[in-house]
């Protein structure tokens, strides 16, 4: 029985260098996002946004390393129903476009919890917290990432969090990375309710081809898609609506998993 392969999707979050010397076994794939290809030399993807700066780009690439930007991440998004709905920042435009380029058994990702707290919000000091800006594509976090796990289940492939931070926007059940071969991960999610949302979608019809959704805000209704939201936490029910705390072990990002549960990414919570 093969093992299952896994794509690493590796954010700028302050835990990210926690992964530099994680085993890199054959069946993992690392794809980072934008900064991210400095915490470690061993990467096989890049993506990142539009107008991202030419000189944070690395400079030579090693054998079989590619960098992709919008060219190769917006007609992918598009397979999976277009930014408006996914969510308009890399963190979940990543996800689609590995699902899309190399269509994992597992999505695992780490250092993407944007959460943004404190003074030190990015792995390199402060950055900017894109997600968090005013924009109707983002109005929930937690409901975007219930569409991306919904939407990796239905092509067979099980979206994890591998991060110990204690809060995440990310619905995912937690993970340790040396679980991801021999440990099964179920998701509950609720096909007829995503099967809804995804109607829901077509109806609205608020495809843009080209990705710059921006220059058509004013088509959108933003009670809509808050409603369209629900729905898609909805086909997710353990998934909380607000931020997402994990009070299990803060032993490192591969060691073994204890008391996560796997639904939904439901977990153990306080507060």
């Amino acid at each position: 029985m093969r093992p299952p392969s896994i794509v690493l999707i590796l954010g700028s979050g302050p835990s990210a260098p926690h992964a530099r010397h994680w085993p890199k076994p054959d069946n993992l794939t690392i794809v980072t996002i934008n900064n991210a290809w400095r915490v470690r030399p061993d990467w096989d993807y890049l993506i990142h946004a539009g107008d991202f700066p030419q000189d944070r780009r690395p400079r030579t690439l090693l054998p079989g390393q590619e960098v992709h930007s919008h060219e190769s991440y917006v007609p992918a998004q598009n397979r999976f129903g277009g930014f408006v709905y996914a969510g308009g920042t890399m963190a979940f435009t990543a996800g689609y476009w590995a699902l899309d380029a190399l269509k994992p058994d597992i999505l695992a990702y780490f250092g993407c919890d944007m959460t943004y707290s404190g003074t030190v919000t990015h792995f390199y000091g402060k950055g900017t917290a894109d997600p968090l800006r005013p924009d109707v594509t983002l109005q929930s976090l937690e409901a975007k990432s219930a569409r991306l796990m919904a939407l990796a289940h239905r092509q067979g492939c099980a979206c994890v969090n591998l991060s110990t931070e204690p809060k995440s926007r990310l619905v995912f059940p937690r993970a340790r990375l040396n679980d991801l071969s021999s440990r099964p991960f179920t998701t509950g999610i609720d096909s007829a309710a995503a099967e809804t949302a995804l109607q829901e979608e077509a109806r609205l019809g608020y495809m843009i081809e080209d990705g710059e959704y921006w220059h058509h805000i004013d088509d959108f209704d933003a009670a809509a898609l808050s409603r369209l939201d629900d729905l898609w936490l909805s086909a997710c029910p353990a998934a909380p609506k607000g931020l997402i705390e994990d009070r299990s072990s803060e032993a490192d990002s591969t060691g073994t998993a204890q008391e996560q549960d796997t639904a939904c990414g439901s977990r153990k919570r306080t507060g």
